[in-house]
Formats: structure tokens, C-alpha cells, sequence
């Protein structure tokens, strides 16, 4: 794919087309983009941005996570249950 440069090798920003929005849809986002004082274009590219970036997950919130499940399945997956469900193979 070419770069998006104009005739001067500048970067310039891809232009996009959304189709058949619902009603409902639009107005929510119209909503949206007025209360958070943006055009609803900007509001789009908003979401769109906050819908693709990476979300990284605090270290302390993983481990407390999997402290969590560790507890609620105490007891259950023993050796013997897991030794089992390797020898029986998956569905």
C-alpha cells in the first residue's frame, strides 16, 4: 500500500466513509461527542482510538486475578483430576 504523502511528501490524515448508521447509533454518539465538547467526527476517531489501543494490565490486578481463581478452585483441580483429564484426552 502507497503512503498517504501529498505532493510535498507531508503526511496527510486517511479520509473514511461510515455507512448506514442506525439512528439510534448517531444519536448516542452525537450525545457523546456534545458532552465531551468534540465534533462528532472527533468523537469517532475517539472512540476508534480508544476501541484499538493496547490495554496493559497492571501486574498487581494479574496476580490478584489469579490468587482469586486459585482460591475458588481449591480442591477441585487436584493432580489426580488433572492426570485424569490428560489421560482421557480433550473433546
Amino acid at each position: 500500500m502507497k503512503p498517504n504523502n501529498n505532493h510535498l511528501g507531508e503526511h496527510m490524515a486517511t479520509n473514511f466513509t461510515l455507512k448506514n448508521i442506525p439512528d439510534g447509533l448517531y444519536e448516542k454518539v452525537k450525545q457523546r461527542a456534545e458532552r465531551n465538547q468534540r465534533s462528532i467526527n472527533g468523537e469517532i476517531i475517539s472512540i476508534l482510538d480508544a476501541a484499538t489501543a493496547a490495554k496493559r494490565v497492571p501486574v498487581d490486578v494479574i496476580l490478584a486475578r489469579a490468587r482469586a481463581l486459585r482460591a475458588r478452585t481449591r480442591g477441585f483441580l487436584t493432580e489426580d483430576f488433572l492426570n485424569q483429564a490428560k489421560r482421557e484426552g480433550r473433546p
